[in-house]
């Protein structure tokens, strides 16, 4: 029978050559590795920072690195998937948007670690922490504030994503009514920014919107 102090050693070298997984519980081959470049730092770290189980995040892990061999994805590979999802219409503008939210440390990639924080607010978060990172979204240059450009330059980047043949069919000002009615609802103080308190608060009272955040609540 193996001591403690042997597994831990067997664990140690695993990680030190870089061969175990510590997601997977899974020992890469030679030519895996020659791919991989990044691995996450564990698994009971990572269930402590989401509201995900061990094996969900396994299975997340398994999808994520099967697009990403690397272990973290770039913007042109994360746009490359993204649009996969949406081939009538354009959707690399959104995608970017996405995933400099995603990237929240400005690396220029997104890790596991990343990808698994960002989706266990988006799906299992509180409803304050889901607005928060949706005001996140919006927030283009992360100054605090929702600018009329920026909310523009957002609703632009959905009509393009949806396509040019939706039905029904929509103006050429749908995405200019949006930013309208979007700021009439949530510029309370009439200063042509929305904080996010007003996000917040306007959010909170809406119905509609409240639905659509438990949209996916159940969706792994």
């Amino acid at each position: 029978m193996k001591s403690r102090s042997q597994d831990q050693s067997l664990s140690d070298s695993r990680e030190l050559d870089r061969s175990y997984d510590p997601l997977t519980g899974s020992i890469a081959d030679d030519g895996e590795l020659s791919t991989v470049c990044y691995r996450p730092e564990g698994l009971d770290r990572l269930v402590q920072q989401t509201k995900f189980s061990k094996k969900e995040l396994q299975v997340l892990y398994r999808g994520f690195k099967n697009e990403c061999p690397s272990g973290v994805v770039n913007e042109e590979t994360f746009k490359s998937i993204y649009s996969q999802f949406f081939p009538q219409g354009d959707s690399s503008t959104y995608a970017h948007f996405l995933f400099e939210a995603f990237d929240t440390h400005s690396h220029g990639t997104v890790s596991f670690e990343d990808f698994a924080v960002s989706l266990s607010v988006i799906l299992r978060g509180s409803i304050t922490d889901k607005l928060n990172w949706a005001f996140n979204l919006y927030d283009l240059n992360k100054d605090g504030c929702i600018t009329r450009e920026e909310m523009t330059d957002i609703m632009h980047s959905i009509y393009d994503m949806m396509g040019k043949y939706t039905y029904p069919c929509m103006k050429d000002s749908a995405p200019r009514d949006h930013v309208d009615s979007f700021f009439q609802k949530m510029d309370k103080n009439n200063d042509g920014v929305v904080t996010i308190d007003e996000f917040l608060e306007t959010c909170q009272k809406d119905e509609n919107i409240m639905q659509s955040l438990h949209m996916f609540d159940n969706a792994i």
